[in-house]
């Protein structure tokens, strides 16, 4: 398996803002080339999961990034020892983005089922890192009473929930349940990455000339004292 595909969980040069974008089983994945694209603009490294039934809606050939799918979870692992996809693709991403969210996987994820990749990404995914979804269903599917109790859960663990919009469905429904719009799901992650660029950079400038943290000389000054 090639690099692009299975990333080094140590030893990783890049420097740039990495995400780790899910695509599931919904029309709205005829959004993921561009999406992808303008993450690739703003200077973000993009690794893509897709489902079986979200390969439906993509043209492999034309993609801008290498397609991880099930298959290749089980390719890269042989023996004890070997590398576990899901868990590389866990650590080598600062941000998991799951858009679209269907409502299928939606239910997966909200009970711990864990039966293809991204579903293991989203239980293994370290807690201490940004997940945004972004659900896209039909009208009639938001709307059902479980959509809203599930969406809740979500956000009660943490996840960054990415609002749908109203808009006409491509089965001809007019309501709400559409995936956000491609520009502000691009927004919502660079606001992440802003928001955490910032937090690092405020460790950094709790060193001193010496090269010591805040911290660090904390301890110092209380084992003088001692």
């Amino acid at each position: 398996m090639s690099e692009d595909i299975c990333p080094p969980s140590v030893n990783d040069t890049d420097t740039q803002f990495k995400v780790l974008l899910c695509l599931t089983g919904s029309v709205a994945c005829i959004k993921a080339s561009e999406l992808v694209s303008k993450l690739l603009t703003n200077k973000i490294s993009v690794k893509t999961i897709a489902t079986e039934h979200a390969k439906h809606f993509l043209d492999l050939t034309t993609f801008p990034v290498p397609v991880i799918e099930d298959a290749d979870e089980w390719k890269s692992w042989s023996k004890r020892g070997d590398p576990v996809l899901h868990i590389d693709l866990r650590r080598w991403a600062d941000l998991l983005l799951i858009a679209p969210l269907g409502a299928n996987t939606m239910a997966k994820i909200c009970t711990g089922i864990c039966d293809n990749l991204v579903t293991c990404v989203a239980r293994a995914w370290d807690l201490s890192k940004p997940l945004l979804f972004a659900p896209a269903m039909n009208t009639h599917m938001w709307d059902h009473p479980i959509t809203r109790e599930q969406v809740g859960r979500l956000t009660g663990w943490g996840y960054i929930y990415i609002p749908v919009v109203e808009k006409t469905l491509m089965c001809g429904d007019k309501g709400s349940g559409a995936m956000a719009e491609v520009d502000d799901i691009v927004q919502a992650v660079i606001d992440q990455r802003d928001s955490l660029e910032h937090s690092r950079q405020a460790v950094i400038d709790q060193r001193d000339s010496s090269g010591q943290s805040f911290q660090e000389k904390k301890r110092k000054l209380d084992n003088e004292e001692c």
